[in-house]
């Protein structure tokens, strides 16, 4: 079976151990192929690469638009292949084939969207005193880490790479290991383009091993994680002896606040679209739903009534849901709807493994609604990453306040409501990085800064904002008289 190879200084190479990983398809649990296990030497490696093209002149005489223009050529390349990258990420992630789709699509945004930055990012002029000259520029911080997650694996690695180059940084990349494949087609992509050898580089591997290494670079300027809290405290932990900034997302428990004065029809709709997307695998999912409870009954009505008709199957049919990613992700909610009875609860819905014909070896979870939990326990206040939605009701704004801010996570909240005077007041209160009144996810939010409060984690990405991450500020003052 092929074994993959890391991309390093514009060459296609094998890990320096000769270990491999077996990546396996989630909607059947078969393997499909083998990734490096790279370690030390190939992290090494890597960054040698990309400190190299950093201080090398080939790409510091770029112009920022001469970047942009590459980026758009990704965008254009991505789109062209489109359906070939579609059906790579079902392969991999095991999401619905519709919903890799989109994923692709966002991918080219926001190379795209990059493409048009790049020589837009501007200093500015500081009035001090007469006689002098004040000024700020935004330069690029170097050789940049990106550690990607398996959820979304082309989405992240597009929004951090794309903002990473426009802005004249080089790149070493480290993918997870389930989901390697769209990273390979990246790197593969990069290579037609005019980029110059080492501003990109891909290094597979486990997190353990080839993470913890790029993480500890101390060659390494600038390192964008999105994951769990744990691992990114590790992140954190190993870039502070370096003293080198670090972004990171590390997921949520994002609550829905439903008013009874809300569209009843349309807020159902979302609410049960933003738990059950890429089977709750999603940072953002919209896993509580505190709904006013004069409507608690008939709202409730509506989400089951929708939940009832979900489609369960292997990405490749297209269903509305597919499989979680293995059996380790699986043993995890396993594992929180065994704490249902215990903590009170009472499933509305679901709460089993779900056995799909001729795919006995994925691990499929039905849709699942949890009912009669304490605000306290730790169903409502811990990320399961499932499609397991939490429910709870509240009888005033203040309380509605209070149970959305209720937790250690503060990513995003969906508020629902009629009287937008109030949506805008409960926003102003809400603890987390992204509001959404009367929608949910706003067409994918290329341009919108993205990021948490509290232990979702800091920084932001996606929109302007992330320029930030990749730039550092020098200013210069001139006495001109």
């Amino acid at each position: 079976m092929k074994i993959l190879q890391n991309y390093v200084n514009g060459k296609w190479v094998n890990a320096s151990a000769r270990e491999k990983i077996s990546v396996n398809a989630p909607s059947s649990g078969e393997q499909i192929i083998f990734s490096p296990r790279s370690k030390l030497a190939d992290i090494n490696s890597a960054v040698d690469a990309a400190s190299g093209a950093f201080e090398g002149e080939k790409w510091k005489s770029f112009k920022p638009h001469e970047r942009g223009a590459i980026l758009y050529e990704m965008a254009n390349m991505i789109r062209e292949s489109s359906e070939e990258l579609a059906n790579l990420e079902t392969l991999d992630t095991g999401k619905p084939l519709s919903q890799a789709r989109s994923d692709v699509e966002a991918a080219a945004r926001y190379f795209e969207y990059y493409a048009g930055a790049a020589d837009k990012v501007f200093g500015e002029t500081i009035p001090v005193e007469p006689g002098i000259l004040d000024y700020t520029i935004r330069e690029p911080v170097g050789v940049t880490a990106h550690i990607i997650p398996w959820n979304y694996p082309l989405q992240v690695a597009s929004r951090s790479c794309a903002a990473a180059i426009a802005t004249g940084n080089t790149v070493v990349m480290k993918p997870a290991e389930d989901t390697p494949l769209t990273a390979v087609k990246l790197a593969e992509m990069f290579d037609r383009t005019a980029l110059p050898d080492g501003v990109f580089n891909l290094v597979m591997g486990y997190g353990a091993e080839a993470g913890a290494a790029l993480s500890a670079h101390p060659f390494v300027n600038h390192i964008t994680f999105t994951g769990s809290v744990e691992t990114g405290s590790a992140v954190m932990t190993a870039a502070a002896r370096n003293i080198v900034p670090v972004t990171l997302e590390l997921g949520g428990k994002s609550p829905n606040l439903v008013f009874a004065d809300c569209d009843q029809d349309l807020a159902a709709k979302w609410v049960v679209k933003s738990i059950l997307q890429n089977a709750g695998q999603t940072c953002s999912a919209g896993s509580r739903l505190l709904i006013e409870s004069s409507v608690k009954d008939a709202f409730l009505k509506k989400v089951l009534e929708r939940m009832e008709k979900v489609v369960i199957g292997p990405g490749e049919e297209d269903p509305d849901i597919g499989p979680i990613l293995n059996g380790t992700q699986y043993e995890r909610i396993e594992e929180f709807m065994k704490m249902v009875y215990d903590e009170g609860g009472t499933f509305l819905i679901g709460g089993a493994r779900e056995v799909v014909a001729g795919y006995e070896g994925g691990y499929y979870f039905q849709p699942t609604v949890i009912d009669g939990l304490s605000s306290h326990s730790k169903l409502a206040r811990e990320e399961v990453f499932g499609p397991v939605l939490s429910v709870f009701s509240f009888d005033s704004e203040e309380e509605a306040i209070r149970l959305a801010n209720g937790t250690e996570y503060g990513l995003v909240t969906g508020i629902w409501t009629k009287d937008i005077a109030r949506g805008h007041k409960v926003a102003e209160k809400v603890k987390a990085g992204q509001i959404f009144i009367n929608n949910y996810g706003a067409g994918g939010g290329i341009q919108m800064p993205f990021g948490g409060y509290k232990k979702s984690g800091f920084g932001r990405e996606k929109g302007l904002e992330a320029l930030r991450n990749y730039t550092q500020l020098k200013n210069v003052a001139v006495r001109v008289y």
